[in-house]
């Protein structure tokens, strides 16, 4: 087993390219499976470069103690052109006009992503 694991999402639920000007909801259910800690990463899609804007670091990350998490111990992460009031350290900047993907890694992945326990939600188009 790798200390790293990457999984990459680069189209919505449904299927359509992930674009700078629309607003994105990723639903991680609980219990991520990372031993050491998990983050997720967006990368511009014509140059594969991290994306740049306003954010010090376009990333959803574990490790932040200003993350929130839901009741259950999910997390939601969203990824659009404005943060939301009150949820800025669970969203992540986008440029309008550009295409984007992102990389959820998972640091000393735990079982049940290899047994497909576990998997992140579908990426949707949100308000």
């Amino acid at each position: 087993m790798t200390n790293e694991l990457q999984h990459t999402i680069s189209y919505d639920s449904k299927g359509m390219l992930l674009e700078g000007n629309k607003r994105y909801k990723l639903h991680l259910p609980a219990n991520i499976p990372a031993s050491d800690f998990w983050s997720i990463i967006v990368y511009e899609s014509l140059s594969s470069l991290i994306i740049h804007t306003d954010q010090s670091w376009p990333s959803v990350y574990s490790s932040n103690k200003n993350l929130i998490t839901n009741n259950d111990g999910s997390v939601d992460a969203w990824f659009g052109p404005k943060s939301i009031k009150g949820k800025e350290d669970n969203c992540v900047k986008t440029v309008p006009g550009q295409q984007w993907f992102l990389i959820l890694r998972l640091y000393y992945p735990l079982e049940s992503w290899y047994e497909k326990k576990w998997r992140p939600g579908e990426i949707e188009e949100s308000e």
